[in-house]
């Protein structure tokens, strides 16, 4: 780069940077204006109304008072909110105003635009002439997708077409150039070297500056109802997918709000790890969750779904256990689309017989019975659907309800109850009946003028029997006070033996058959029938249960749907089952879907499939309506680390790393647990004296992490943290963590501590130990005090180093 570019661009730098420093003075006090101001409205609200509601026209002037003040207020609000806002971003862009630069003439103009691009947009005291671009507007696509010639954007108002003449990064800190670059390719290796050689943060950071054409394809998509990432571990999936939501919210900023927006995340820890992305874009945070605290919001304290970080736990310890592979078996079953046609049957079985109703019991004794409803139910037009014929039920029992309630007032615990009435009670009923004493003298008094204007006066017989009316009333609110959690129930379907509808499921092979229409069952159904009985009696369910048990009880009571949502994101997707898919279409019928994923870290035994042509998840919407985007360059990891545990992979052979060179994975052989430990630790701290300090020790299971931390904490970890399913926020340092919570997150250094065959041996574990090594960043070391995992037996000796220990 010539010094005469480089100081030109450093003398625009500085001169955009005091045209920002100059509208942050301006705006400042203007800001701390409209907030005195909106604090003063609020403050002063009920001093500036007079509350009259003496006539129609005093309540309606009183009406429109308060209606003129809270509008006032309101726009005091949404002025402070904007300005707020606008400061917000420029105070942002201060350090950092832009990150590249583009030039691009426009067929049929004479002069090229110089078109410099940061994360919020910033125009010139004309209002006219832009400064800065914000990265989503359609112009600033040019970067990500074209190197200098022909290149075309689209606009509202259609393809631009033109040439790209120029393409400079930018690295500014401080309002300081410290570098820049003139790049051919999409994005320059030169400053993606430099920002992937940091160390590991407590908290994503955005890639504004480095999106690479295939993740801007991601970020921009706005056609496909379903799109699906398939990506190599590392690949960018999260950080493309967060860059998507802050797209979203900009270009259709008039029409979708943050909120309607959810993000599905493996765990809440890798929340807290992605919580900053979206507010250093200047955008507010989309809803986050877990699809286990969905399942529990909506399972309630009725039953207490096992998480599915409990069934991995299983799955990886509990080898040789009775009933072991029928509960394997279970897993794959209840996870598949077949499962779900036997239950969509189930349903059409149910219209037909087979419903299950708990009676409503009142004081030990039955008000009515289940063989009644049951009756009453199947009674019912059988070419209603089934979840019509539940709520004329649930009518028709609040009717019944009413009626007896009304017929209870006469009897003799009712009385009882009078007797140990507190005075409280009496006061209120006594006013109450006050009332009700003037009115009917009210109404008694225009019934006497009436009766003498027509000469038909009558003997009394209307006084007011207060002492009866006192003793009736009392009665009415007694009764209705204890019939009140019966009608509460009845209105939440309480009446519906969800669990013994979804029980009478598994009471065996045949009778599953014949409810689901001749469904196939898995060889070891009797066992899976039984494990899945006696979990239900302990009220509890096996992860693989908890959809397919919500599925039942919608089918029956009717969709629960969301339809403000408007985007629905599911990270690490490949761990969602067909079934949970189908859940979330129905649960959100408005929203377009985004699925992150990669098969190769498929952990969980009801896995699907991503990138494969007959993906379920590509039936979910149809073809048409679905687009698929593989990403299989991996920017993570330094080169021998990407190329060490792509082998691991079969096809991993597609997978491209990124040009960051480092050291190679070192294994290292130790005799015994002690002198394991003494070497980790030894480890430890000679990563820490290089400068990392992210580190995890990885283990296979949460049974391992707790004995690993322990065992190391004896030997003088003091320092490890252990992490665990409950652990909410990631923070920087040295943890032990098992290899499931740590998907999704990034290390300094990964040290996995054990990669025995004991630990990694049979084929479904293959994966778990993958996802292990692709945590690291720079530095990954492996321990063994046996044999090595089969996995790294069958590795080329080239790709990684052997201590000497």
């Amino acid at each position: 780069m010539e010094a005469k570019d480089w100081r030109q661009e450093q003398e625009r730098l500085e001169r955009v940077r005091n045209k920002l420093q100059a509208r942050i003075d301006e705006l400042e006090p203007e800001v701390a204006g409209l907030r005195d101001q909106a604090t003063d409205i609020r403050k002063r609200f009920w001093e500036e109304v007079t509350i009259n509601t003496s006539t129609d026209e005093d309540f309606e002037e009183t009406f429109y008072t308060i209606k003129q003040q809270s509008a006032v207020l309101a726009e005091r609000e949404r002025g402070h909110k904007l300005l707020t806002q606008q400061w917000k971003s420029m105070n942002r862009l201060l350090p950092s105003p832009y990150f590249g630069r583009i030039d691009f003439q426009e067929d049929g103009l004479d002069l090229s635009e110089q078109i410099y691009i940061g994360v919020s947009s910033f125009v010139d005291e004309d209002g006219l002439s832009f400064l800065i671009y914000d990265w989503r507007t359609p112009i600033a696509s040019l970067y990500y997708d074209y190197s200098p010639g022909p290149a075309s954007y689209v606009t509202p108002a259609g393809r631009m077409e033109g040439t790209m003449e120029l393409k400079r990064q930018f690295q500014i800190q401080n309002g300081q150039i410290r570098n820049m670059f003139d790049a051919s390719e999409t994005i320059g290796d030169e400053l993606l070297q430099q920002v992937l050689g940091k160390g590991a943060d407590s908290q994503m950071k955005s890639i504004v500056a480095t999106i690479q054409k295939e993740q801007n394809a991601i970020i921009r998509n706005d056609k496909s109802r379903m799109l699906i990432v398939q990506g190599a571990a590392g690949s960018g999936k999260t950080s493309a997918a967060l860059q998507r939501v802050a797209y979203l919210l900009y270009k259709h900023r008039q029409t979708i709000r943050a909120d309607q927006i959810v993000l599905f995340s493996p765990n809440s820890m890798f929340t807290s790890y992605i919580s900053t992305v979206l507010p250093e874009l200047g955008e507010e945070n989309m809803q986050q969750t877990t699809f286990q605290e969905y399942l529990d919001y909506w399972l309630g304290s009725s039953l207490r779904p096992e998480d599915p970080f409990d069934q991995i736990e299983y799955v990886l310890t509990a080898q040789g256990a009775p009933g072991y592979e029928a509960r394997l078996q279970g897993i794959e079953y209840k996870a598949s689309e077949a499962f779900l046609r036997a239950l969509q049957n189930y349903g059409m079985w149910l219209g037909r017989e087979g419903m299950r109703f708990n009676g409503i019991r009142f004081r030990d004794r039955d008000l009515i019975t289940a063989e009644r409803m049951r009756a009453e139910f199947y009674g019912y037009d059988r070419s209603l659907p089934l979840v019509n014929r539940v709520i004329l039920l649930q009518e028709w029992l609040l009717n019944e309800l009413a009626s007896l309630e009304r017929r209870e007032r006469e009897a003799p615990w009712v009385q009882e109850e009078l007797n140990y009435l507190d005075t409280e009670q009496y006061a209120e009923v006594f006013g109450m009946l006050h009332k009700e004493k003037e009115v009917f003298d009210l109404a008694e008094h225009y019934a006497a003028v009436r009766e003498k204007i027509n000469n038909k006066r009558r003997e009394d017989e209307g006084d007011f029997d207060f002492a009866r009316r006192e003793e009736d009333l009392l009665r009415r609110r007694i009764v209705k006070e204890s019939f009140k959690p019966l009608r509460k129930s009845v209105k939440k379907f309480s009446f519906v033996d969800v669990k013994g509808i979804y029980g009478q499921l598994f009471e065996g092979g045949a009778a599953y058959r014949e409810k689901t229409n001749g469904a196939v069952i898995p060889p070891l159904w009797p066992e899976i029938c039984r494990q899945t009985q006696e979990a239900l009696l302990r009220n509890e369910l096996f992860h693989e249960d908890a959809t397919p048990y919500l599925y039942v009880k919608e089918l029956i009571e009717g969709v629960r749907t969301n339809t403000e949502i408007r985007y629905v994101f599911v990270d690490e997707g490949q761990d969602y089952s067909q079934f949970q898919y189908e859940y979330l279409k129905k649960l959100f019928p408005r929203a377009r879907m985004t699925v992150l994923g990669d098969f190769g870290q498929a952990i969980f035994m009801q896995a699907t499939s991503l990138a494969a042509a007959d993906s379920p998840l590509v039936r979910l919407f149809g073809e048409t309506e679905t687009s698929l985007v593989c990403l299989v360059r991996s920017y993570r990891s330094t080169r021998e680390i990407v190329e060490f545990t792509k082998s691991m992979l079969p096809g991993g052979e597609e997978i491209e790393p990124f040009e960051r060179g480092g050291s190679k994975p070192l294994l290292t052989r130790l005799d015994g647990g002690e002198k394991r430990d003494a070497q980790i630790l030894a480890d430890i701290a000679a990563l820490k004296a290089e400068g990392f300090d992210s580190i995890a020790v990885i283990t296979k299971t949460a049974a391992e992490s707790r004995e690993a931390h322990e065992s190391l904490r004896i030997q003088g970890g003091e320092a490890l943290k252990l992490i665990t399913k409950e652990t909410l926020g990631f923070e920087k340092g040295v943890m032990v963590i098992p290899v499931y919570l740590a998907k999704g997150v990034e290390f300094d250094a990964v040290l996995v501590y054990d990669a025995s065959p004991e630990a990694y041996g049979r084929d479904n574990e293959r994966k778990l130990l993958y996802t292990a090594c692709t945590r690291a960043m720079h530095r990954l070391h492996l321990y063994t005090t046996g044999d090595w995992s089969p996995f790294l037996e069958a590795l080329p000796a080239n790709l990684y180093e052997k201590s000497p220990y």
